[in-house]
């Protein structure tokens, strides 16, 4: 009866630890996920108009568009200089 017990009660342990790490991991991918994505409408907002008087040549190119709003940061205004920041720039 003990070793029933016992076995049930590592069963029971191990499915925890499964879905624990399961978790784990879709949490860590949606939090990824969230990183790369695209600015949102708001953050496109806060930085049209330094993207356009910085910027201009790189518009439609994201990657490049980050890279020029990351290299004025020193000139943009606050709002947008909060959203480069906050996605690593």
């Amino acid at each position: 009866m003990k070793k029933s017990v016992q076995k049930s009660f590592q069963k029971s342990f191990q499915k925890s630890l499964h879905i624990s790490s399961a978790l784990v991991f879709l949490l860590a991918g949606a939090t990824l996920a969230s990183a790369q994505s695209g600015p949102s409408r708001e953050d496109q907002m806060a930085c049209r108009g330094d993207a356009g008087k910085f910027c201009a040549e790189n518009i439609g190119k994201p990657p490049q568009m980050n890279a020029c709003l990351r290299a004025n940061k020193a000139k943009l205004s606050d709002s947008c200089r909060k959203v480069v920041e906050s996605r690593g720039g």
